[in-house]
Parts: structure tokens; sequence; C-alpha cells
């Protein structure tokens, strides 16, 4: 059996080939493409298929950065709709399966090793207790895993969607300036690559920090903001205190979303923080407001302060999530 999976993000696509034998975390190929440069997830496919001169695959297994309903997705940040079906009949696969991209990060929690993770908090894991998945990509996706009796299933969620909810008086009026400018103010608004320029142009507009010169002509001059300002705050030669408040700001409001997440479902088994944002920021996020936020929730911050709290280092953890899922899982659910 040859199965393809793939993780079909805003930013960028990457496929896999795996086989039974090779299991979801040695891919006999694999390639990575910027999903933007296509028209459609269908042209991705074929330029890997040709690539590598792949032939006979049985099963795909895409996890897709949008809402799954039946056999289609519109991916969210880009101008994608994936029919199941259509891909089937014109690539001529047995079955093709679409997930939610949280889903299959969170397919991949059970796989993960030591290596792949940081902890953020200690805790004391529940051997079978529910798991949350937060992840700030280009959106924020959320997910959770529960389990069965012999193992953890995942479940799909858009929570990343949800109104914001300020924590602090800067955040109240991050919430009033947003407001003007969307007609929905989610978490995604903020902690996520779309979000982070929102954070940076209120710092700015509202007069709080300067913004240096040679920061303003980098964001003329570069395509992709949220870049820029990712790595003018870890610069360690060049101080941007502007760009040091985005991060902080970023990573407080991802903290305490994360909590809400953690106190939803109680997530005894442990909430996992992942996505291309945080793992960038593992050298400041230990010494971030980002477990004081995850803690603060009054009454019940003891009960949440006994979850484990892992950042995913692993970039590949939605990829294997989705082989996982096409391997080993998709052919013994009900």
């Amino acid at each position: 059996m040859k199965l393809i999976a793939g993780d079909i993000g805003g930013t960028k696509t990457t496929l896999a080939l795996y086989t039974p034998r090779n299991g979801p975390e040695r891919p006999l190929f694999e390639g990575t493409y910027p999903s933007r440069s296509y028209n459609s997830l269908k042209a991705i496919i074929a330029e890997f298929t040709e690539r590598y001169d792949i032939t006979g695959v049985d099963h795909a297994v895409f996890g897709v950065a949008g809402p799954v309903v039946g056999k289609r997705a519109r991916i969210t940040n880009l101008p994608w709709e994936i029919d199941a079906g259509y891909l089937q009949t014109e690539l001529k696969i047995d079955r093709v399966s679409l997930i939610n991209d949280l889903q299959a990060v969170a397919y991949s929690i059970p796989l993960l090793k030591d290596e792949d993770l940081l902890t953020l908090n200690t805790g004391v894991e529940a051997p079978t207790g529910p798991r949350a998945v937060i992840a700030a990509g280009t959106g924020l996706g959320e997910a959770y895993l529960t389990w069965d009796g012999s193992r953890y299933l995942a479940h799909a969620s858009e929570g990343g969607h949800t109104e914001f909810g300020p924590t602090d008086a800067i955040e109240l009026e991050l919430l009033r300036y947003l407001m003007e400018r969307f007609d929905h103010v989610s978490y995604e608004r903020i902690c996520s690559g779309t979000g982070i320029p929102n954070i940076y142009s209120f710092l700015k507009d509202q007069g709080r920090h300067e913004e240096p010169a040679w920061l303003a002509e980098s964001l003329v001059r570069e395509p992709d903001a949220t870049a820029v300002i990712v790595n003018a705050a870890l610069d360690s030669e060049k101080t941007c205190e502007i760009c040091q408040e985005t991060m902080r700001i970023f990573l407080s409001v991802l903290g305490a979303e994360a909590g809400n997440l953690a106190l939803k479902i109680l997530a005894s088994g442990g909430v996992y923080v992942g996505g291309g944002i945080p793992p960038r920021l593992a050298s400041i996020i230990r010494q971030s407001p980002f477990m004081e936020a995850y803690l603060s929730k009054g009454r019940l911050s003891s009960v949440i302060s006994a979850f484990p709290v892992n950042l995913i280092l692993n970039p590949k953890a939605g990829l294997i999530g989705a082989a996982h899922f096409g391997l080993d899982i998709m052919d013994t659910l009900p």
C-alpha cells in the first residue's frame, strides 16, 4: 500500500509518500511547496508525483488549514477549495481523506519523542486524560484528543476564531483598535502570522513605541512583515523595543488562550503548543508572560497548573500525524 500524506497550510504545503513498512516517521519521498504559488492542491500533487515518478498510490490523507465538512474543505488563508472526491477521480487514487490540520498535529502527539518537545510546565500527566493542542502559524488552530479505551483519537476545532478576550488594559485597548478594523476580532487576529502585524500596527499607531528607521525600511522592502518583526525581536545585537513588545503581547495572549483551551477540555493529559511561530520563540518563551497568562485563571488556576505544557519543536508534526492517521487509524474507525 502506498500513501500520500500532506500538511496543507496557508504558507506552505508539504507532501510525502509512505508505506506501512516504513511507518509515519520515515517517508520515502518528501517535498515542500509555497502554497500561494499554486492555484490548487491538485497542481502541487501533480508536481510532486511527477518529480518523484510516483505511481500506484492507494490512499491520500491531507491535513488542511480550515474546516472540513464532509469531503470538502475551504482553506482559511488561501483561495482554495478542496474536494476529496474530485482529487480521487482526477488523480486516480482509490481513497482521499481530508482532516483538519490541527487534527493532524494532534495525531502526531503519541509519536513525538522527548527531543521533539520543550517542557514549559512539568505537571503530572494523566495517562488517558484529554490532551489539548494549540498552534500558531499563518492562522491559529486548536484541536484535542480523547482516549477511546485503547488509543487517542483527535478531534477538530475552530476555537482560534472565537472572540478575543482581553486580560489587561493594554489588551483592552488592542481590542478597541482592532474592532475599528475588523467586523470580528478573534484570537487568530492576534495569535498568528497574520495577527502579529496587527499587534505591531497597534503599538506604532498608538504611539506606544517608536518605529526605528531601519525597521521601517525592512518592512517596506521585505514581503513578509511577520518574519521581519519576529527576527528583529529575537536579534541579540540590535535591540528593537516595538518588536519585543509585539512578541510579548503575542505570547501573553497565546498563553491565555492555551489556558482557556485547557480549562474547556480539562486537559489532564497535557497541553501542546505548536505551529510555525512558537518554536521560533523557544529561546524567549520561558522568560515571557506565556505561562503566567496560561495560569491566570482565578479560582481554577490550581487545576490547570497540574497539567503538563509542552512546546512542539518538530516542524513535521502535522505531516507525521496525517501519515499516522492514514496508516494506522483511518481503517479502524467505525
